[in-house]
């Protein structure tokens, strides 16, 4: 097949494409945007690769999107270009609507007038699969798990967004028969991560001897995902899922963000004997919460494990090493991004901004 991944040079989207080319076939050709979070350094071995292509755009651009199309005549695709920051999404929630929500219409739009010109057996075979978050079903409570008939309750303008861009994808395929599919995912983790995200920001504020920021009391829990095996969800679900269904992905590693801090401090103490700022633990730092914070997230992924046989393969604590790892030998690539001003900042509180687009 020949795949159109959107997003493909950020965190989760290059993992897919590495994902892609080492255990498929596929022609993956790479539609990003390249904002803040993304990072061309994620795929810089890869080119030259025979069955990668890179294309710079922004999925909001129709007129670009027609071209990729029309130029590349996807068989499939995987939808993960999204501003993702919840912190950021409460600062500004204008670039959230314009790629969450517009970006997606443009891309469905776009998909449906290429799908009608193909051979009918062409037609047959296409999708649409769209990757999406668990925040969308808002906040649980200290029992039960996220399923495929959860409600969706939103309660972030980023959860709002890719809520929203769910529905668009369920229209589409209710309203004009376009083959799409959605996946909603836990929290995600591994290597290139950006920084802002907590455990890569962790991870450098300790190294820095800055203080490490755990919001409120710690005690919000998520369930967290091995971004290698998100990935491989992913072209599971492409290739086996069935048209119009959602599938929810888990890691089933539920801990209280505190409980996280504590443990990727640990690590640096055992692997950083001669640090001045050992014990890490010293230096977690209790913050003001994030406006509306979620209590806790989980994920039943017995759906996607049933229908489909995919289930995690990586134990959380080996991944959880695996990317604290990556960190430490990877400095190179972080220090760029902190050079650059970006993944080290307080934000998310919610002040007042001044000129904010109104739609």
């Amino acid at each position: 097949m020949r795949i159109l991944i959107t997003g493909g040079a950020g965190f989760i989207g290059s993992a897919v494409i590495r994902h892609g080319l080492t255990a498929t076939d596929h022609v993956l050709v790479n539609l990003d945007k390249l904002t803040y979070a993304a990072n061309p350094d994620n795929l810089a071995d890869l080119a030259g690769h025979p069955r990668y292509v890179f294309v710079q755009g922004d999925i909001g651009d129709a007129r670009r999107v027609r071209e990729v199309f029309d130029r590349h005549r996807p068989d499939a695709v995987l939808n993960l270009a999204a501003e993702s920051h919840v912190d950021r999404s409460i600062d500004g929630p204008a670039p959230f609507i314009d790629t969450n929500i517009v970006g997606t219409y443009t891309l469905l739009e776009a998909a449906r007038a290429h799908r009608e010109q193909l051979p009918t057996s062409d037609r047959d075979r296409f999708r649409f699969h769209h990757v999406s978050t668990d925040e969308v079903f808002g906040s649980l409570g200290p029992e039960g798990r996220f399923d495929e008939t959860t409600a969706y309750a939103p309660n972030s303008p980023y959860a709002a967004s890719k809520a929203s861009s769910d529905m668009l994808v369920r229209a589409w395929t209710h309203t004009y028969g376009l083959p799409t599919l959605i996946t909603n995912c836990s929290n995600n983790f591994g290597p290139r991560q950006f920084p802002e995200k907590l455990i890569p920001h962790v991870v450098i504020a300790a190294l820095e001897g800055r203080p490490v920021p755990v919001y409120g009391d710690g005690q919000n829990v998520r369930d967290w995902l091995f971004v290698e095996d998100h990935a491989e969800a992913l072209f599971c679900a492409l290739a086996q899922g069935r048209v119009g269904e959602t599938y929810c992905i888990g890691g089933g590693a539920e801990l209280p963000n505190l409980d996280l801090v504590r443990a990727i401090l640990r690590l640096l103490d055992d692997w950083l004997p001669d640090s001045p700022h050992r014990p890490h633990e010293r230096l977690i730092a209790f913050v003001p919460d994030r406006p509306g914070h979620d209590r806790r997230y989980a994920i039943d992924a017995g759906k996607i494990a049933a229908e489909l046989g995919w289930r995690p393969r990586t134990p959380f604590d080996e991944a959880l090493r695996r990317t604290v790892r990556w960190y430490l030998d990877n400095p190179d690539w972080w220090q760029a991004i902190r050079a650059r001003g970006l993944g080290g900042e307080r934000l998310g509180l919610a002040r007042p901004t001044v000129g904010e687009a109104v739609r």
